[in-house]
């Protein structure tokens, strides 16, 4: 999650009425007639509320007829608020996943042929977070690719750029939306 977004997810975290929202979608879906009658609100205020949450992407909608239930998205929430743990440094997966100078250098002799294709895709945790990083090299911070870029560029170093472009993704490395893809900060990778 990138730091523009996480500050998003906690400003529409910032209102009592939205908490107490999200209170009530954990336990189970509710219209917004319900809503409001539960919380002693009036429907737009529901509305606007909801409208909040569902940009962050915490709220999720499924139509029945004429009425439009919302849902809590928990893994969102759960991401999101995991989110603001991995900034800075230390600290569980990060500790584990710290690697040598040597030991990253060994990794990416053994998994990069001369002319800097990828051999194969390591299995070991430890090595593809090590293979992950070495790809982004080439790749600006700030600048935000199409996934027509990202794909082009991927294939310079594997075949099955999808697999690469989605473990990006997975481990936090990139950011995607509306098949836009930007690098995350570096204090948000797993490990550095």
């Amino acid at each position: 999650m990138q730091l523009n977004k996480m500050v998003e997810f906690h400003k529409a975290l910032g209102d009592l009425n939205r908490i107490r929202i999200i209170g009530l979608l954990k336990q189970g879906p509710l219209h917004g007639q319900a809503i409001a009658g539960k919380l002693g609100l009036k429907p737009p205020t529901i509305t606007h509320h909801i409208a909040k949450l569902r940009e962050v992407g915490l709220i999720k909608e499924r139509r029945d007829k004429n009425t439009i239930y919302f849902s809590l998205n928990t893994k969102a929430l759960e991401m999101g608020a995991k989110s603001i743990l991995n900034i800075g440094s230390g600290g569980g997966e990060e500790m584990e996943m710290a690697v040598t100078a040597e030991e990253r250098e060994s990794i990416i002799k053994n998994f990069f042929t001369k002319e800097g294709k990828l051999k194969n895709y390591p299995a070991q945790r430890k090595k593809k977070l090590v293979v992950l990083e070495h790809m982004l090299k080439g790749l600006e911070l700030g600048r935000v690719y199409s996934e027509k870029e990202i794909n082009e560029y991927l294939k310079q170093f594997h075949e099955d750029y999808a697999t690469l472009r989605r473990e990006l993704i997975m481990c936090q490395f990139m950011y995607r939306e509306n098949n836009q893809y930007e690098l995350n900060p570096v204090e948000l990778w797993w490990f550095k």
